[in-house]
């Protein structure tokens, strides 16, 4: 990849300007190649949100927009790493080699995109191989990987099932199929990505004793777990910022009934097993079995919105059971407290007051307040226009939560960050 000096000097001496005003104003100089450096300097704006540690890394070559926005962020490619370290450490476990023979590990990427995943999970490996049909990607690959300090990964440009059926026994595959058809328009069903990794499965655990799968998050997960007829034994929705970005499915050897779900929420964690959701899968998390009773809203002095990961799994009993909390009413997934529980996974709100939608009530409850952040659970009104009911604007300390309590009654909750 040929990129001149005065090239790589127009990229860092502009690299902080807004890149359409550079487009627009930019003197266009014979040695410089300004498409290429407009495009690097949007991918590098980018990736200082996305990827710190890339953004610092010197002389890295960003691709196009779509797989700089479809790429994975430093977060969630930093769980995939601990995830594959992790996986490996038991696999070599459950299969030792001869105490004389220090076993060869391997991952192969056979979808390699930008190669982010790839970079941070390939470091546990002894043999890392990224496979991708983009010769693009491929030749940025081929740059930044060294850049990156991987310096013997094997990078191929090739379509993924062809390299699959060539492919000998290695330690771990992962995929993460496209999910967008030939027009470009975005596809969620895993029989309309590429590759159809359903379809593939049992080839794909004949080569691997683990394949890791990264699918979207709009995908029910549930469904997803039964279209894999037993051979999911892990599934780990996560989030950063309580944005879900990634699902993630763990396919092993073997059926297994009860998988492991795991809710991941930046630093907030919940584990569970499908089917045994009273047992905590966490080794330094002590079981335990509430037996507070159900508290009623009116005493209620703390609210509870469980984090992006848990509403996606939807394990509301489990949080139920795992913590002092009550349920306002099983469809509006919010909990209440007269104690505040500090290791919520979610966030938490002190009760300010109760109403309901009562014309005398609002008037007294709301009296003075202007401005207000406005969620809706379980609740016949949409955001917009309950906000032009109560007339308020958005914004302000004041967060309210309008839902519907166990006895059918429709309430609104006014709040402040606990």
């Amino acid at each position: 990849m040929e990129i001149t000096e005065q090239t790589w000097a127009f990229i860092a001496e502009h690299r902080h300007e807004d890149v359409r005003e550079l487009a627009l104003h930019a003197k266009r100089g014979a040695e410089v190649d300004l498409p290429f450096a407009l495009e690097q300097i949007a991918g590098w704006q980018r990736a200082q949100v996305k990827l710190p540690d890339w953004a610092a890394c010197d002389g890295l070559i960003f691709p196009p927009q779509v797989p700089m926005e479809q790429c994975s962020s430093q977060f969630t490619a930093q769980y995939k790493a601990r995830l594959a370290a992790r996986l490996l450490a038991e696999t070599m476990h459950v299969s030792p080699a001869p105490s004389s023979v220090l076993p060869s590990t391997s991952l192969v990427d056979l979808t390699g995109g930008f190669g982010v995943d790839f970079s941070y999970m390939a470091r546990a490996f002894d043999q890392a191989t990224y496979v991708e049909r983009q010769s693009n990607l491929c030749e940025i690959a081929r740059h930044n990987f060294p850049l990156l300090g991987l310096d013997s990964v094997q990078v191929i440009n090739d379509d993924s099932t062809e390299v699959l059926n060539k492919l000998e026994s290695v330690s771990m595959l992962f995929l993460d199929p496209a999910r967008r058809d030939s027009h470009g328009s975005r596809t969620y069903a895993i029989a309309d990505c590429t590759p159809d990794v359903l379809a593939l499965q049992s080839q794909l655990l004949s080569k691997a004793p683990v394949v890791v799968v990264k699918l979207s998050p709009m995908l029910d997960w549930h469904k997803t777990v039964d279209d894999f007829a037993g051979s999911v034994h892990e599934v780990h929705v996560v989030s950063t910022g309580n944005e879900c970005k990634d699902l993630l499915l763990v396919l092993k050897r073997g059926i297994c009934d009860e998988p492991r779900i795991v809710c991941v929420n930046d630093e907030q964690t919940l584990e569970y097993r499908v089917g045994n959701s009273d047992v905590a899968m966490n080794p330094d998390e002590s079981t335990r079995s509430v037996e507070t009773g159900e508290i009623d809203i009116d005493s209620a002095q703390y609210l509870y919105e469980p984090n992006a990961s848990i509403m996606k799994a939807g394990c509301f009993d489990v949080i139920a059971r795992r913590f002092p909390v009550t349920m306002i009413a099983p469809n509006s997934h919010l909990f209440i407290s007269e104690q505040r529980v500090d290791d919520f996974p979610g966030r938490s709100f002190a009760i300010k007051s109760v109403a309901s939608m009562n014309k005398k009530e609002l008037k007294s409850s709301f009296a003075g307040l202007t401005h207000a952040n406005i969620a809706v659970r379980n609740f016949p009104m949409p955001v917009n226009t309950l906000r032009k009911k109560l007339k308020l604007k958005d914004g302000g300390s004041t967060y309210l939560f309008a839902t519907t309590d166990r006895t059918g009654r429709h309430i609104l909750i006014s709040t402040v960050k606990a």
